[in-house]
């Protein structure tokens, strides 16, 4: 990469500060031109939290983002983006803590925007400590909502304007949503012709530029064996296969819908189809974590920055142990790599 990539530090009471200190002593390699949007002080605390053998692994504060590209290899460096505070204790919600990973968040997508970043990965967030630290945080349920939020003002349209998926991935499955974080309810709501047209577009887009061709997708059905020709629903009839057929018409290689109890196993290992579209959160993130959450990525399609993310949460439980995996977000790391141009 001939520019920096940013990896923001998430909530600092969980284990994202840990995981990207991990990251930065386990693959100096890969991390080599990365840096850390956050605060100085919680990344000292996280960095002697994972040392090892009473070495410390140092941290060094940057100036400028450019500066990364010529940090040496097991180093952390950090750029202060938030007024330099206290770290928020291990564990506990914290609006503060809410309000420091959302203003590395916006930093970080700011400076993509401006052309600054080749690309952001973001540590996890706690929605709950977001929502609690106020405006305008309390309006996004999380990462995806808020870049989408930051990318439309920066290009000067609605929100409605620049619509965004979420890809989970990992080495034998990729799947993208239709709807993110919203009831079940309101997910069954939203499965409408327009909204599956737009995520088969945004993701025939978004896979074919990273495989460099085509990609086969499969898309899921909303109800159980898909339907059953109508005995279990008729979104399948009336909603989903006419979406699919429009975007057939448009040259996008879909197929379905196909049972969501076993779509899954046909696209794992990318053996059928490159890509599932599952219609509401947990139908498509449950196969993919079930694979492992260690190697899971979140990727936000749709936004003109590449931005991805650990398939983990803050993980309250274990922060400040020591014991939190690094490698969703080192794989969150080498995706960015990949889909940086």
């Amino acid at each position: 990469m001939n520019k920096p990539l940013a990896i923001t530090m998430g909530d600092g009471a969980g284990i994202g500060p840990e995981t990207i200190a991990k990251a930065f002593r386990d693959a100096p390699d890969l991390l080599r031109g990365c840096f850390v949007a956050g605060d100085l002080a919680t990344l000292r605390r996280a960095a002697a939290v994972v040392s090892e053998g009473g070495v410390s692994l140092p941290v060094a504060e940057l100036e400028q983002p450019a500066e990364a590209l010529a940090a040496p290899p097991r180093c952390v460096p950090v750029l202060q983006v938030i007024e330099p505070r206290v770290p928020a204790p291990f564990g506990r919600i914290s609006a503060q803590a809410g309000r420091a990973a959302g203003d590395c968040v916006v930093w970080a997508a700011r400076a993509a925007l401006r052309g600054e970043l080749a690309g952001l990965v973001t540590a996890p967030l706690h929605k709950e400590a977001l929502a609690a630290a106020g405006a305008p945080y309390d309006r996004y349920p999380g990462h995806t909502e808020l870049l989408q939020a930051v990318a439309a003002e920066h290009l000067g349209v609605p929100v409605a304007r620049l619509p965004v998926r979420m890809m989970l991935a990992n080495d034998e499955l990729r799947t993208v949503l239709v709807s993110i974080h919203v009831s079940l309810r309101e997910a069954i709501e939203q499965v409408s012709s327009g909204n599956i047209a737009e995520t088969l577009r945004i993701a025939h887009e978004a896979v074919a530029a990273a495989l460099q061709r085509p990609p086969r997708i499969a898309v899921a059905g909303l109800n159980p064996h898909a339907g059953e020709g109508g005995l279990f629903g008729r979104e399948e009839i009336e909603v989903i296969a006419p979406a699919i057929a429009a975007a057939r018409a448009r040259g996008i290689d879909a197929h379905g819908p196909f049972a969501p109890d076993t779509v899954f196993m046909r696209a794992r290992g990318f053996a059928e189809f490159d890509v599932v579209v599952a219609m509401y959160h947990d139908q498509g993130l449950i196969p993919v974590k079930y694979l492992g959450v260690e190697q899971g990525v979140n990727v936000t399609l749709g936004l003109p920055l590449v931005r991805t993310s650990p398939d983990h949460g803050t993980a309250f439980d274990i922060a400040g142990s020591g014991r939190a995996d690094a490698a969703s977000l080192i794989a969150a790391v080498r995706m960015a790599r990949q889909l940086a141009p």
